[in-house]
C-alpha cells in the first residue's frame, strides 16, 4: 500500500485546521502541534497536512513570499456528502470561486473555493 501526504504551508495551523475540518464535516480536534497538524478522515487516513510557514528549515515551506500559495497545486477532495459540503463551504467563504456544476469529464458535481491562505480547493461529489 502507498499513501501520499500532501503538506501545505499555512499562516495559522489552528485556524486552517478548523477550517478544513469544518469544510469536510470532520469531528473537531486540535492539531498535534502549533506548527503542524494532520487533517484525518474518520478512518484515520491522512487527507492533508498543514505546516506553519517557516517553522522548520524545509526549503519549500520557508515563506509564502517566495511564491504565490497554491501555484501549481489543486487541492481536490471527493466527498460523499456533496450538498452538505456545499452548505458548509458557503458558511466558510464569502464567495465560491466556482459555483456548483457538473464536470463534463467526470460527470460529477463540483465547486471550488479558496482556503484562508489562498489555496484553491475543489470539492467533488464521490458519486
Amino acid at each position: 500500500m502507498k499513501r501520499i501526504w500532501t503538506i501545505i504551508g499555512v499562516a495559522d495551523v489552528a485556524h486552517s485546521f478548523t477550517w478544513y475540518q469544518s469544510l469536510l464535516g470532520l469531528p473537531g480536534t486540535a492539531p498535534a502541534h502549533p506548527y503542524f497538524g494532520q487533517i484525518l478522515d474518520t478512518d484515520g487516513t491522512v487527507l492533508l497536512c498543514l505546516h506553519q510557514w517557516g517553522a522548520h528549515e524545509h526549503p519549500t515551506l520557508d515563506s509564502p513570499d517566495n511564491a504565490q500559495p497554491g501555484n501549481g497545486l489543486l487541492l481536490f477532495f471527493r466527498v460523499d456528502d456533496f450538498d452538505e459540503a456545499l452548505a458548509r463551504a458557503k458558511a466558510l467563504a464569502p464567495r465560491l470561486d466556482e459555483e456548483p456544476s457538473v464536470n463534463p469529464g467526470t460527470g460529477t458535481r463540483e465547486f471550488a473555493l479558496r482556503d484562508p491562505d489562498g489555496y484553491y480547493v475543489m470539492v467533488s461529489a464521490l458519486t
